[in-house]
C-alpha cells in the first residue's frame, strides 16, 4: 500500500475541481434518492437508480485509483472503500454506501485542494520566469530574443517594470530590483554599475544595461526551482517510516476485518440483517482502520512548510531537513561572510623589504587572488588595482583549501595565503582602529613579502540572531580559519558563546563531529568552498545563498536565499511548527482510528458514524498542515 492516501503529491494541478464536482453530484443524487424513497418507498426504482448514481459519481475516482493499484498488485484505501460500498449494497445498506463514497470523495477533494495550494505556492516561482529579453548588438541596437538564446557575455537592456531575463552584472544605469520571489525580502534592493542581478527579479524604476553571466538553465531562479523539486521528492524520516510498513498495515486491516467477520458470524444470530449483520460490522471496522489520515499526516505538513519557507527566502531541501532542523541545539558559524559582512576592506598594503619592486609584487598578488573565490580576494584585487597593479599570465596554479594558492607569475613562484603558508616572518601589526576585526593576506616569492591587512565588519543581524538563538536554548559556536586575534575581536563584539580560530577545513569538520559526539544536534552555517566539509559533517547544513558558493549550496540541507542571517531563526521556528503539526496529525489520525476501532468492536457503530470520524480526521490532518502556508516569521 505505497500511497493509500486520497491525495497524491503527483496529482495533476487543479484535479480537486474534478473531484469536487463528482462529490457535489454524488451529494445531489443522494438527496434526490432520499426524496424518491420518501414518496415511493425504499424499493422504488427511482430511489435505487438515484442512490446508484450517487455511488457511481462518489466512487468514480476511487474505482479508477483502486483498479490502477490492483493492476500493480497493491491494495490501497480506494479499493477498500469500493469493497465496503459493494458490501453495503449486499446487506441492503445502500444509502450508507452512498454516504461513505460521498464523504470519501468530498474529503479527497479537500485533500487535493490542500496539496494544490501547497504546490501553487511553490509553482508561483515559475510564474516569475521571463520569456523574452532585449539583447543589445555591437551598435547598441535592441533585438527581442528568447531568454533561452542568451549566452554569458551578452548585453541586455531592462526597462522599468520588466523582469530581469538572466543572471548578470549591471554595466550602466541605476534602479531598485524587487527580489522577494527569491529571497523573501520585501524591500527592493538598490542596483547600480557593478551590482549583481538575478534572473526572474523585477526591475522597479530605472533602465539598466546588464551583462549576462549565466545562461537560463544555470540562473538563480532555475536553480532554486530545481532544488525545490528535489525537496518535494525527498521524504521526511517519519514519512519513510510510515511507508515502510504500509503494505503490512494493509494486510493487517484486511485480516482484522476478516477475523471480526468470523467472530460476528459465530456470535450473531443467523437471521441478523442491517447493522447487526456480520458483514456490516466487518465493513465498518475496515473503514475506521483505513490509514488515510496517518499517511497524509506528514506530507501535508512537510510540503506546506517547504512552500512557506520558499516564500520567505528559506529553501528546505527535503522533508528530512524540515524535521531535523527542529531538533538542533548547537549552531556552528563560519565567520567571514556569515557573521561578518564578508566584504573586508584593505587597510594597508605593505612590501618587505621596502625597496622591493612594489608594482611587480602587487601584480603577482592581484594575479593569484583573481584565481580564487575566497571572501578576501575581491578586496585585495581592488586595492591592488587602485595602485596600478596589472593582471599577468600565471602558470601551474595550485590551491590548498584553508591555506592559500600558489602559481608561477613572470617566471617566479609566488604563494598567497596565510603567513604560515607563504613562510613570512612575524611583523609588527598595521595601524587599524581599536577593536577592528583584522585579517591578513600574505604573498611571497621567497625574497619579497607582501602583507595586505583587511578590516571586516559584523553584520547588523548577527547579534540579534545569536541573541534569539540563545533565548531558544541553542548553543552558538564560531569556527574560522582566520587568525586568533581576528576571531577574538569578532567573538567579543558578537557575544557568541564559544569560538575556535586558525582552523583548516578538516579541523572545522573535526570540531563539528566533536560536538555531535557530545550528544548535540549540530547545524553548520557557512557560505564558502572551505565550509563544504563542515557543512557535510553537520546534522543540518545551512548555506548562505546570497553569495554562497555552489559547493556550499550543494552541501546544504537548508539554504538562506539572501544574506539575511535572521532567516536562520525563522527557519528553525518554521521547522518546529512543522514538527508540532506532524505530531498533532499523527495523534489525531492514530487516535481516531484506534478509538473508533475499539468502539466498533466492543459497542458496535453505524457505518455513517465510522465514515464521518474517518473522513473527518483526514480532513483535519490536511487542514492542520495547510495552516503552515500562512506562517509568518516573528520579529
Amino acid at each position: 500500500m505505497d500511497d493509500p492516501a486520497h491525495a497524491s503529491v503527483e496529482a495533476a494541478p487543479g484535479e480537486w475541481r474534478k473531484l469536487a464536482a463528482l462529490a457535489a453530484a454524488s451529494g445531489v443524487f443522494g438527496l434526490l434518492s432520499l426524496v424518491a424513497a420518501h414518496f415511493g418507498g425504499d424499493g422504488s426504482p427511482w430511489a435505487l437508480a438515484l442512490v446508484g448514481a450517487a455511488c457511481v459519481t462518489g466512487g468514480w475516482d476511487a474505482a479508477l485509483d483502486g483498479w490502477a493499484a490492483l493492476r500493480q498488485r497493491r491494495i490501497d484505501v480506494h479499493l477498500l472503500m469500493i469493497v465496503v460500498a459493494i458490501g453495503a449494497w449486499i446487506v441492503g445498506a445502500q444509502w450508507e454506501g452512498a454516504l461513505l463514497l460521498f464523504l470519501f470523495s468530498t474529503a479527497g477533494a479537500i485533500e487535493h485542494y490542500a496539496m494544490d495550494r501547497t504546490r501553487g505556492a511553490i509553482d508561483a516561482l515559475l510564474d516569475k520566469s521571463p520569456k523574452h529579453a532585449r539583447r543589445l548588438g555591437p551598435d547598441d541596437a535592441e533585438t527581442e530574443v528568447p531568454v533561452a538564446a542568451l549566452r554569458p557575455g551578452d548585453r541586455v537592456a531592462i526597462l522599468p517594470g520588466e523582469l530581469v531575463p538572466a543572471d548578470g552584472r549591471v554595466l550602466s544605469g541605476e534602479s531598485a530590483v524587487d527580489e522577494s520571489n527569491l529571497t523573501g525580502e520585501a524591500r527592493p534592493a538598490p542596483k547600480q554599475a557593478g551590482s549583481d542581478v538575478a534572473g526572474g527579479t523585477l526591475n522597479s524604476w530605472g533602465r539598466l544595461i546588464v551583462e549576462v553571466t549565466r545562461g537560463e538553465k544555470d540562473s538563480s531562479l532555475q536553480r532554486i526551482v530545481r532544488l525545490i523539486r528535489e525537496a518535494q521528492d525527498s521524504k521526511a524520516p517519519a514519512q519513510r517510516a510510515i511507508d515502510k510498513w504500509g503494505d503490512g498495515y494493509a494486510l493487517f486491516t484486511l485480516s482484522a476485518a476478516a477475523v471480526f467477520y468470523l467472530y460476528l458470524s459465530l456470535t450473531t444470530p443467523a437471521d441478523a440483517v442491517g447493522q447487526a449483520a456480520p458483514l456490516y460490522g466487518a465493513m465498518t471496522l475496515l473503514v475506521v482502520l483505513s490509514p488515510c489520515a496517518l499517511v497524509l499526516s506528514v506530507p501535508s505538513a512537510v510540503l506546506a512548510a517547504i512552500a512557506a519557507g520558499a516564500r520567505q527566502g528559506i529553501l528546505f531541501r527535503g522533508g528530512a531537513a524540515v524535521e531535523r532542523l527542529a531538533d538542533v541545539d548547537c549552531v556552528c558559524f563560519d565567520k567571514t561572510g556569515t557573521l561578518t559582512t564578508g566584504v573586508p576592506e584593505v587597510a594597508a598594503l605593505e612590501i618587505f623589504p621596502a625597496d622591493a619592486d612594489r608594482g611587480r609584487a602587487l601584480s603577482a598578488l592581484q594575479t593569484l587572488e583573481a584565481t580564487t573565490t575566497h571572501p578576501f580576494a575581491a578586496g585585495v584585487v581592488r586595492a591592488c588595482q587602485l595602485e596600478g597593479a596589472r593582471l599577468l599570465p600565471v602558470q601551474g596554479v595550485s590551491n590548498s583549501p584553508g591555506q592559500g594558492v600558489a602559481g608561477t607569475v613572470a617566471g617566479a613562484r609566488w604563494s598567497v595565503g596565510t603567513r604560515e603558508f607563504v613562510g613570512g616572518a612575524a611583523l609588527p601589526a598595521a595601524a587599524v582602529p581599536p577593536g577592528a576585526i583584522v585579517s591578513e593576506v600574505w604573498a611571497s616569492d621567497g625574497s619579497v613579502t607582501v602583507r595586505a591587512t583587511l578590516v571586516d565588519r559584523i553584520r547588523a543581524a548577527s547579534r540579534p540572531t545569536l541573541a534569539a538563538l540563545h533565548a531558544a536554548k541553542i548553543r552558538t559556536v564560531m569556527l574560522t580559519g582566520d587568525r586568533e586575534e581576528a576571531a577574538a575581536a569578532a567573538a567579543q563584539q558578537l557575544g557568541i558563546q564559544a569560538y575556535a580560530a586558525a582552523l583548516t577545513p578538516d579541523a572545522k569538520m573535526a570540531a563539528i563531529r566533536g560536538y555531535s559526539a557530545e550528544g548535540h544536534v549540530v547545524a553548520m552555517v557557512g557560505d564558502g568552498v572551505n565550509d563544504a566539509p563542515g557543512l557535510a559533517a553537520a546534522d543540518v547544513a545551512v548555506g548562505m545563498g546570497g553569495r554562497g558558493s555552489d559547493a556550499a549550496l550543494e552541501s546544504s540541507d537548508v539554504v538562506l536565499m539572501d544574506d539575511h542571517l535572521e532567516r536562520l531563526v525563522d527557519a528553525i521556528e518554521l521547522s518546529r511548527r512543522a514538527r508540532r503539526a506532524i505530531r498533532f496529525n499523527i495523534i489525531v489520525s492514530v487516535g481516531a482510528a484506534l478509538g473508533m476501532a475499539a468502539y466498533v468492536i466492543f459497542r458496535g457503530a453505524p457505518l455513517p458514524l465510522a465514515v464521518s470520524v474517518h473522513e473527518g480526521s483526514t480532513v483535519v490532518v490536511c487542514l492542520n498542515g495547510l495552516r503552515l502556508l500562512a506562517h509568518r516569521p516573528r520579529r
